[in-house]
């Protein structure tokens, strides 16, 4: 466990900080994607607010639970799991510590399940962010293949197949998308051997555009495209940098903006328990053109991507999750 804090006080003056526990998911920090996100949005409110923070990374499933009731006991002001796999544990624990806030990402909205009053589940339409780099994956696409790398094969990446499929079959429908998972445990986020070697497949059967899913197992993805000479659509964070001219654009959610609001919320004081949606309307998903990447993607390319961005948030086009 480690802790940051927003400088040396006394006693007195520490009192006064918000205390924040922030548990990672499977991969954990400096995996580039989904967990990086969560730490730069406690670290953006860490720069601003009065905080104190402690970040916990689970070695085993039974961890999960363990970890946000020694925070919960701990004094902490607010809780943090990342991941759905936190779902049934951060239900439980915030159940016993009625007085603690927590927050969860991609919390799995079960049926039947409640949601405790002092828990936030926040969630995003990532079918939607998906979709968009589907369609420019078909227009990119010199092979009419391309291919989907996901993590766990879980509803939750279901989403983001479904949305990449409907954007190229939107876009193209004579282009071909290839599919596999890296397998159906937490492992398949943190393998980035099966992660290359289902890409090389994929290429191998003439994919040139890879979209992967699948935390640090899309580190994989990606050096088999630079083995290749193929291209990858990044997740979660903006990757573009970690191999300009390969990645063709990243499909960020963002994760941190989901963290920051939270916290400055209960800084505030109006934090509200329930379900948070982020989608392309609230900003919360999207594709990203900078300067790694801005010599792979025209502008027709982008004005086309915006037209059917504009189409989704008016609802003329509806993505489907599944």
């Amino acid at each position: 466990m480690s802790v940051l804090s927003c400088g040396q006080r006394d006693k007195e003056a520490r009192q006064d900080l918000l205390k924040v526990g922030l548990v990672f998911d499977v991969g954990g920090k400096g995996d580039k994607s989904f967990n990086d996100a969560a730490y730069r949005g406690v670290s953006q409110a860490a720069a601003e607010f009065p905080l104190e923070f402690v970040e916990f990374e689970p070695g085993q499933d039974a961890d999960r639970e363990s970890g946000l009731r020694k925070l919960a006991r701990g004094g902490y002001d607010l809780v943090i799991g990342v991941g759905f796999l936190f779902t049934d544990a951060i239900n439980k624990v915030a159940q016993d510590f009625p007085d603690v806030h927590f927050a969860c990402v991609d919390y799995d909205l079960k049926a039947g399940l409640e949601i405790p009053v002092n828990l936030v589940a926040l969630k995003f339409r990532e079918e939607e962010g998906s979709f968009l780099v589907g369609a420019l994956a078909a227009m990119k696409s010199n092979t009419k293949t391309v291919g989907f790398v996901g993590g766990m094969d879980i509803p939750l990446i279901h989403k983001f197949e479904a949305g990449y499929r409907y954007g190229v079959q939107i876009e193209d429908p004579t282009v071909r998308v290839l599919v596999n998972y890296a397998g159906a445990t937490g492992k398949a986020f943190d393998d980035p051997v099966k992660g290359k070697e289902l890409a090389l497949s994929q290429f191998n059967k003439g994919a040139d555009i890879i979209f992967q899913a699948a935390g640090t197992t899309g580190l994989g993805v990606k050096e088999a495209a630079l083995e290749k000479g193929g291209m990858v659509i990044w997740v979660d964070s903006n990757g573009n940098y970690l191999a300009p001219g390969t990645i063709l654009t990243s499909m960020i959610k963002k994760v941190d903006v989901a963290v920051y609001e939270t916290i400055a919320s209960v800084v505030k004081e109006r934090f509200q328990g329930g379900v948070r949606e982020f989608g392309l309307k609230e900003d919360g998903v999207g594709y990203v053109v900078d300067e790694h990447n801005q010599g792979l993607i025209s502008q027709v390319m982008i004005d086309r991507l915006e037209e059917l961005k504009a189409k989704i948030i008016e609802g003329q086009i509806v993505v489907p999750s599944h």
